[in-house]
């Protein structure tokens, strides 16, 4: 199992969704992916936030819409950080905007809520009890975020200043994806798993790919409509492309595009019942 301990500085850490019917979408992502629920709030909170568990280990959570939130509930990316108000300042110095300044989450960590020039939204995360998502790029866990934007030159310049982050172009399939990448990162996963670069190599990964912490996806006219405003999206590990979306369509969810090819993967975007967009990914290395 890729399971995890923590994450350093400028590496995606978290995934969650605020939703306005919390219950409703517990019983949703538990029938899909096989998660099992723990509300960490406290008894006598005003919502919920249910960590959603598999295997034993936190994989991503389901919380209660805030008020004044968006009506349509969407999955949220948080990037580690050493420290909240030094990474706002670093958004603000390269352009970005504040949405919620620095604040305490229980004992849990801190967290800021941030938007990018060109409007997408993401979360940076201080560890201090929760680390993290414990369990990735297993069937039922979150493999990936992208971001999804119409600026891809400011995007680079952006998230290089506030996290290190350099973009790059990698082929794999025949087909060519740009990546972000955090330098040295590669290292500290091969800290923990000694064979990861000699098995990149088995699949003709190109240099540097142990690096990459986010994809990098230009909002073409052909894959999205104007109304569609930058953001971030999430990717989960299936084990059955085809039978996810189908899953997800009798548990209620939309089948936003069908089952496609897409390199060395099988990729569905599908909806849940309120309204959240996600993807489900299956990896065939024998593609590559």
């Amino acid at each position: 199992m890729l399971d995890r301990d923590g994450y350093p500085p400028g590496v995606p850490c978290w995934i969650d969704t605020a939703q306005p019917e919390p219950d409703a979408a517990v019983a949703f992502y538990g029938a899909l992916f096989g998660w099992e629920f723990e509300d960490r709030m406290p008894a006598d909170a005003p919502g919920n936030y249910f960590v959603g568990r598999l295997h034993g280990r936190d994989v991503a959570a389901v919380g209660s819409q805030p008020d004044g939130a968006p009506p349509a509930p969407v999955w949220s990316t948080y990037i580690a950080v050493d420290r909240a108000e030094d990474a706002a300042t670093r958004v603000l110095d390269a352009g970005g905007s504040m949405l919620a300044e620095p604040f305490d989450v229980l004992d849990a960590g801190r967290m800021g809520i941030f938007s990018d020039p060109s409007g997408a939204v993401f979360s940076v995360w201080e560890a201090k009890q929760h680390k993290g998502a414990q369990l990735v790029n297993e069937p039922g866990t979150w493999n990936f975020s992208d971001l999804n934007t119409r600026d891809v030159d400011g995007a680079k310049a952006f998230y290089g200043s506030v996290f290190g982050w350099v973009a790059d172009t990698f082929t794999g399939g025949g087909m060519e994806f740009t990546m972000l990448r955090l330098p040295g990162y590669g290292d500290f996963l091969e800290k923990r798993d000694p064979d990861l670069r000699t098995r990149q190599a088995e699949m003709n990964a190109p240099p540097g790919f142990e690096d990459v912490v986010a994809g990098l996806m230009p909002m073409t006219s052909d894959r999205f409509s104007d109304d569609v405003p930058p953001h971030w999206s999430v990717t989960f590990t299936v084990d059955d492309t085809d039978a996810m979306a189908a899953r997800a369509a009798e548990l209620g969810g939309t089948v936003m595009a069908p089952p496609f090819d897409a390199g060395p993967t099988r990729v569905a975007v599908l909806r849940d019942p309120q309204g959240a967009v996600f993807t489900v990914s299956m990896f065939d290395p024998e593609s590559l």
